[in-house]
């Protein structure tokens, strides 16, 4: 998993004297997993939603290796 960032405008109100915010993970589950947009994952402690539909990488066509499931992971919050 790798985190996904935003850089907020500059001089707006979500700065707040930084320079990125972080506002969730980029997930690469093992292939062949099945991942909804309803479910809910635990990140770093972190009760996570699934944003976006889940894509599936497939089979390289190169050597034939299942790639990963990926998806977009945003804190629950509220």
């Amino acid at each position: 998993m790798t985190p996904r960032q935003a850089a907020p405008q500059v001089g707006g109100d979500e700065q707040q004297a930084r320079d990125t915010v972080i506002v969730g993970w980029t997930v690469y589950a093992p292939p062949g997993t099945d991942w909804l947009t309803t479910d809910r994952v635990r990140i770093r402690g972190e009760t996570c939603e699934i944003t976006g539909e889940p894509g599936d990488w497939g089979r390289s066509v190169f050597t034939g290796t299942a790639g990963p499931v990926q998806f977009a992971a945003d804190r629950v919050t509220g």
